[in-house]
Parts: C-alpha cells; sequence; structure tokens
C-alpha cells in the first residue's frame, strides 16, 4: 500500500466516493447506530477550511495501480489551527491492527514538527478502538465529554411549546436561517465571547468572537456543505444578544444535525432563555428541515445545568467522547522507525 498526499480539489470523483465508502465502513464499525454519508459536497467538506487555517491531507492506496485510479483504503489529515495541529484518521476495519495507523499518525506528526507545531489534539470516541490506539501512543486524556442524541420522532411538542414560550419579560426570541444579520453580527459575537470565557477543553474545533472572522466562518460552512440555522435571545432592554444556539445540517448526512454552540451570557442567565431557544430550534428546524430525524449535541460532563435542559428536551445519552493532546517532538521520536 502506497501513502500519498492527497488534494480534495483535484482528487476524482471516484477518489471522492471510494473515500465515502471508507467513511462508511468505519462509521459501520465504531458508531454504527449513526446514518452514512452521502457523496454530496464532501469534495467542499474536505477542501474548505476556516479563515486562517490549513488542512494537510494523506490516503492510503493500492500501490499496485497508478496513482488515484484505485481504492482509498484510508485517510488522514491535520488541521492547523492557533498553536495546535488536530488530527483526524480513518482506517478501514478489515485493515486495521496491522500498523497503518500508527503509520499515518507519524507522517503527520513529522509535518506539523516541520510546520513548527508543538502540539497535537484528537478526538476519540469512547468504547472503540481508537482509546487504547491514542493512549499507546503517547496521547494524553484532556478532556471529556458526552454526545447525546435527540430523536425528533419522539419530542413531546405540546411541552415543548410551553418551554418555548417559557422565557422572562424583557426578552425576545428571533430566529436566523443562515445565520445573523450584519446588523446583530458584533453584538453575536460578543456572546460567542462568554463561550471562550467558561470553556475548558483544548478547543480543536475552530471557534470565533471577532466579528469579521465570524462572518467568514459562517460563510465557510456553507461553502462546506453545512447549513447554519440561528437561534437567538435579545435583550428589549439593551439590544443585546443574551443568549445564542446554533444547529448546522449537514449536506453529508441531513437526516442528522449537529449542535453547535448554545450560550447564554453570565448576566442573563436564570431566565429560562436557554430553554426557550433550543425549543424554539427543534420547532424551526421540524419546519425547515422536513428529513431531519435526529439532533446530536456534545457537553461537557461538569456542565449539569445544560445537560439537565437537553433532557428536559428529550436528549438521551449516547456516547462518550474524549480529547486527546501529545507533544509532537515527543511523537516524532517515538514513531521514527
Amino acid at each position: 500500500m502506497r501513502v500519498r498526499e492527497w488534494d480534495p480539489r483535484s482528487a476524482s470523483a471516484a477518489e471522492i466516493q471510494s473515500l465515502v465508502e471508507t467513511v462508511n465502513a468505519a462509521m459501520a464499525a465504531d458508531l454504527p447506530d449513526d446514518p452514512p454519508w452521502r457523496d454530496v459536497q464532501v469534495r467542499d467538506y474536505l477542501a474548505e477550511t476556516m479563515p486562517g487555517e490549513r488542512r494537510i491531507t494523506w490516503v492510503v492506496e493500492d500501490d499496485r495501480v497508478p496513482e488515484g485510479e484505485g481504492e482509498i483504503f484510508a485517510h488522514v489529515n491535520i488541521l492547523l489551527l492557533g498553536d495546535i495541529g488536530v488530527l483526524e484518521i480513518l482506517v478501514r476495519p478489515d485493515l486495521r491492527r496491522r500498523g497503518l495507523g500508527r503509520q499515518l499518525v507519524g507522517v503527520a506528526a513529522r509535518r506539523a514538527y516541520l510546520e513548527g507545531f508543538t502540539s497535537i489534539g484528537v478526538e476519540a470516541i469512547g468504547g472503540t478502538t481508537a482509546i487504547p490506539f491514542y493512549e499507546s501512543l503517547g496521547f494524553e486524556r484532556e478532556y471529556a465529554e458526552a454526545r447525546s442524541v435527540l430523536n425528533l420522532e419522539s419530542v413531546d411538542w405540546l411541552a415543548l411549546g410551553a418551554m418555548a414560550s417559557g422565557i422572562s419579560s424583557g426578552y425576545r426570541v428571533e430566529y436566523h436561517p443562515g445565520g445573523p444579520p450584519d446588523s446583530l453580527l458584533e453584538a453575536y459575537a460578543l456572546a460567542k465571547a462568554e463561550a471562550q470565557n467558561d470553556d475548558d477543553d483544548l478547543d480543536l474545533a475552530p471557534r470565533s468572537s471577532d466579528p469579521q472572522r465570524l462572518r467568514e466562518s459562517i460563510e465557510t460552512l456553507h461553502k462546506r456543505g453545512l447549513k447554519p440555522y440561528i437561534v437567538l435571545a435579545i435583550h428589549e432592554g439593551t439590544g443585546a444578544v443574551a443568549g445564542l444556539t446554533e444547529v448546522v445540517v449537514p449536506a453529508q448526512h441531513p437526516e442528522r444535525a449537529d449542535q453547535y454552540d448554545t450560550i447564554v451570557v453570565r448576566e442573563h442567565r436564570g431566565y429560562g432563555i436557554d430553554r426557550a431557544i433550543k425549543a424554539r430550534m427543534l420547532f424551526e428546524l421540524r419546519s425547515a428541515e422536513p428529513t431531519l430525524r435526529q439532533v446530536q449535541t456534545w457537553n461537557a460532563q461538569h456542565n449539569e445545568s445544560m445537560l439537565k435542559v437537553n433532557a428536559e428536551l428529550g436528549y438521551q445519552s449516547d456516547r462518550d467522547w474524549y480529547e486527546y493532546i501529545a507533544d509532537v517532538s515527543h511523537l516524532v521520536q517515538r514513531l521514527e522507525p
């Protein structure tokens, strides 16, 4: 088998389709209840990055045929953002435990080292072989969160309506498909900054609280085939964004949406904002996305208030999710042939 650097922009349609098949084979082994990916805007999903970030990708293919003409058996990419490289690896299940994953981590780690990065982070799914694999390479667990999944067919819409209208007086709730309007962008960015101050995770997913970069990030979501939906709570006395919740529906698996940030600014907590905006979001999604069946969300295990809100909405606990980190130079030394 051959490992080569790979650019999704110039890849053939057959290569993209083969990669989707490998993604779905890996998911069937690790997350059998998750919906499979569709070959829709996958090239854009892989090629587009947020402002100031770069993604470098390698694939593993059959070395008995010319480059680009065989199946893709494995895929690794490293997203270079800030001062950390974020690693993502997929290996077809029937080729695991043969040293291929270790080889791919080594390829990405060496590039990160040459690019001047000192740390590599990775997400690993609880209950899968990824946990012992990364720990065997010296990755250390830094953060844990729980994934929960809401099945829309089981939602109590009558109870949800009461939650949606349960916000205190002095606030109004607004719905913005596609992203916030320019008139609210600065206030929206200020509320987003609250999450950066409160979180203690590794920030392996890109996030921005600068208005211009935030606008560019929303544009990038659209380019990647990720349609954002935003619900805001506006404090009527000041016009400030008191709370926000974001859900993204991916073209690659439109049956299951991803919850992004839900934030209630500290001085506006205790007024029913979190329940109201998340409940309103579900009503809007039911109308806007008729093929949507589920919404998945991740929460820190110590975030009891949001876990409680999600349980009231009908979310069911699903999997633990972990973030690991490794020193690049140590990783390169460990993986040298």
